[in-house]
């Protein structure tokens, strides 16, 4: 049978497409050529419009709390220059997604009878319907027991059932895997990471102080340290450290950061963030710890502000009011500003 011209051409249509699949199936993905260097197309750095939260609690040195405060009542110096605020007329009412990170090695297993009665207490940070909860426990690594939820009793169960860990206490990996999982979170929850530990880092491979004190720094996290002591009793709340013993050069205080961290990781995490560190011995301390914690995270007046000097770095922040009410202010003592790449 023979095939005419127009067969012919249509078979070599054929052969050049299949030909073409062919080629096309052994070529690598195409890549847009990069453009040629110059000033538009070299990354470039600038910093946006930064507004840093700064949770705020004035408490009375009989406990008792300062309410309906305003605006005007404070004053914020962002490394010694007074700032513009905005202070948030009700306290914190947003949804809470918590973080519940205990220390499972090393001496933390004395302290397993405590953690086991730890799950009603919870509820108080879950009140809200839309707040949530998840469970990490640690030792040379971290492990995420729970995922969030709105189930109290589902962590409840996990804290009764604790493991033994290895002998190490890897805190600064474990707060960074916990900052990590808050900032998974809707931004209009409060995220909150309740850090129950030694007061010291054994271990940690990934994490370094400055890389968590930058961490911390740049996110909105509120760290509620419960610390215990093997050998020592520390009975005493430590909160005076609210950045007035700081020194305004930036590189100055990122070394003094570090510094602390070595001695007492969970006291200098609580006191960037603005949130509270204690400690405990027995059963009834514990709990009053964590009732205290939860019920001065809802207290807070969320005071915000845009920093006027842009210098990327550590800045320190001090808290006051206008009026001396002879009451101790527990506010975030740092924060970290750097630029963005575009």
């Amino acid at each position: 049978m023979r095939i005419g011209i127009l067969g012919r051409f249509l078979l070599l249509i054929v052969a050049l497409t299949a030909g073409a699949e062919v080629r096309a199936q052994q070529l690598p993905p195409v890549v847009p050529p990069e453009p040629m260097p110059n000033a538009q197309s070299q990354a470039t750095f600038s910093t946006t419009t930064t507004e840093v939260l700064v949770p705020t609690l004035v408490e009375q040195k009989n406990g008792n709390i300062i309410y309906g405060l305003k605006q005007k009542d404070f004053i914020l110096e962002d490394n010694g220059i007074p700032q513009k605020i905005h202070v948030q007329e009700e306290m914190d009412t947003a949804p809470v997604a918590l973080v519940v990170a205990v220390e499972l090695g090393g001496a933390s297993v004395l302290e397993f009878d405590k953690l086991a009665k730890l799950g009603p207490l919870l509820d108080l940070f879950l009140a809200d319907p839309r707040s949530r909860v998840a469970l990490v426990g640690y030792d040379s690594t971290q492990h995420l027991i729970q995922d969030f939820t709105h189930a109290g009793d589902q962590v409840n169960q996990e804290l009764k059932q604790l493991q033994p860990g290895d002998g190490g206490a890897a805190t600064l990996d474990t707060i960074s895997y916990a900052v990590n999982l808050l900032q998974s979170q809707p931004r209009s929850f409060r995220r909150v990471l309740l850090l129950i530990s030694e007061k010291r880092d054994h271990g940690s491979k990934h994490a370094k102080p400055a890389g968590i004190i930058r961490q911390i720094g740049e996110s909105d996290v509120l760290v509620l340290s419960v610390a215990f002591s093997p050998g020592e009793a520390e009975f005493a709340h430590d909160l005076k450290d609210n950045g007035e013993d700081r020194t305004l050069n930036m590189v100055s205080a990122l070394a003094m950061l570090v510094k602390g961290f070595r001695k007492n990781v969970t006291k200098e995490i609580a006191a960037m963030s603005g949130g509270e560190y204690t400690t405990f011995t027995g059963d009834r301390k514990f709990e009053a710890r964590v009732v205290n914690a939860a019920k001065h995270m809802r207290n807070r007046y969320l005071i915000t502000f845009s920093p006027s000097d842009p210098t990327p770095g550590l800045h320190t922040i001090k808290v006051r009011t206008v009026q001396d009410y002879g009451a101790k202010i527990v506010a975030r003592a740092d924060y970290w500003l750097g630029p963005e790449t575009q």
